[in-house]
């Protein structure tokens, strides 16, 4: 018995041969890489049974088969009656051939298959174009309970290799799959699932570029090692992870687990796809921010700062104590540890009233948010004077760490003997 999995492009596609091998690869930083199929239409277990006169042969024909099949199930979903095309139109519509399981033998080929269509061409031969519905970006946060200890990307799990493993291509859902590498254990541990302040999350979400957060979770219970699992499934979504559903399925053998854990995400894909067709799956209206020049934002900026108190009745003058200016700044935040250092930095210059990082980009540059009481040169000159390297824009700064002197030689590393007269 032989599972793999193998992505084919184009006319050429059987032509390739398998490309990766294992169900999941795991890349260096621990996480799991998605196999991302939006853009197709995925036909799931595609049984094919042939013979051929040689090995390589029977999976060419056992491919070619599948491709037929596929359509005519395909067809058959989407429209109501199942269609046939000719194998050359067949070969620019199949982006993709995915093995879930293949039996290889002299001159036979039996497999389950998953062939993949593309869904722009696919929908305009079939009359569906312009009807597809599909969601607003969501990122998914899966959320693993075993032993007690709950773990979303702190570390590779099997229910975060799930989600990779799955393709959205049929989804009404547009999933955003974080790999697990990277920051994304630090910005989506399993600690940030109960927070609800929209701010944090808005930041979170900004960073992937998504509109809204999908939290589904499963807790494991193991009968005893090697026995029966029982996995409890829940689907939530939103800062507030609000429950859409829940379900229970069982295994009677610990190497079972990982098709549970597929038929887990197939179950909540479905409980999302219900929940989108009814209204209830809805992006937060908090976590979006109002766009720059809108009357909500010119209503926020406009906002009376209760510090800032006129003297004499007279408004103070740019520069002068008093006026709050907020700018950003920009560093180098290489690590964590960094991007509090920088944030202690800044908080410990007189007249620095807050300094919050807005956008964290670990690795790279980071932008923080900060308010001054004074004058922006003020406070660039202060930084300098504690060692920055600063560049002063129109309301941003720039900051980098000056490189320590080199040090001088030493005087007596360099003395000549002098010879005793």
């Amino acid at each position: 018995m032989i599972t793999r999995r193998t992505r084919i492009a184009g006319a050429a596609m059987l032509a390739v041969m398998v490309a990766t091998g294992g169900v999941v690869a795991q890349n260096a930083g621990g996480g799991a890489g998605s196999f991302e199929s939006s853009g197709s239409f995925d036909v799931s277990g595609v049984k094919v049974d042939v013979a051929g006169p040689t090995a390589d042969a029977a999976r060419m024909t056992g491919w070619r088969v599948a491709q037929r099949k596929g359509w005519q199930m395909l067809s058959q979903r989407l429209t109501g009656s199942a269609q046939t095309l000719p194998d050359g139109t067949l070969d620019s519509l199949v982006s993709g051939i995915v093995v879930e399981n293949e039996q290889i033998g002299p001159k036979r080929y039996v497999a389950r298959l998953a062939v993949m269509f593309d869904r722009r061409r696919a929908a305009s031969i079939l009359g569906l174009s312009g009807i597809s519905e599909r969601s607003s970006a969501m990122l998914v946060v899966p959320l693993s309970w075993e032993g007690g200890a709950g773990t979303t990307f702190e570390r590779a799990t099997p229910w975060q290799a799930a989600w990779a493993r799955f393709r959205s291509g049929g989804s009404m859902i547009d999933y955003v799959r974080p790999s697990g590498t990277g920051a994304d254990g630090l910005l989506l541990n399993a600690g940030q699932v109960t927070r609800r302040g929209r701010g944090w999350w808005r930041t979170v979400l900004n960073q992937y570029g998504a509109s809204d957060v999908l939290v589904p979770q499963v807790r494991l219970y193991r009968q005893w090692p090697g026995g029966p699992v029982i996995g409890t499934f829940t689907a939530g979504f939103g800062p507030d992870n609000r429950l859409i559903g829940r379900f229970s399925l069982r295994v009677e053998q610990g190497d079972a687990v990982p098709a549970l854990l597929d038929e887990g995400v197939r179950r909540i894909d479905a409980m999302y796809q219900d929940a989108l067709r009814s209204g209830i799956l809805r992006p937060d209206v908090a976590l979006v921010s109002p766009p720059p020049g809108t009357v909500a934002a010119a209503e926020e900026e406009s906002l009376p700062d209760p510090i800032a108190t006129p003297i004499d009745g007279l408004p103070p003058l740019p520069g002068e104590a008093g006026v709050v200016q907020s700018l950003s700044v920009q560093a180098d935040t290489p690590t964590a540890a960094a991007v509090e250092a920088t944030e202690a930095a800044l908080r410990g210059i007189p007249g620095v009233r807050s300094a919050l990082t807005s956008s964290l980009a670990l690795g790279g540059v980071s932008v923080l948010r900060v308010s001054f009481d004074g004058d922006v040169a003020i406070l660039a000159a202060a930084l300098e004077a504690r060692g920055w390297q600063v560049q002063q824009g129109d309301g941003a700064l720039r900051i980098r760490r000056r490189a320590p002197a080199a040090a001088a030689p030493s005087p007596t590393a360099t003395a000549t003997a002098t010879p005793q007269g």
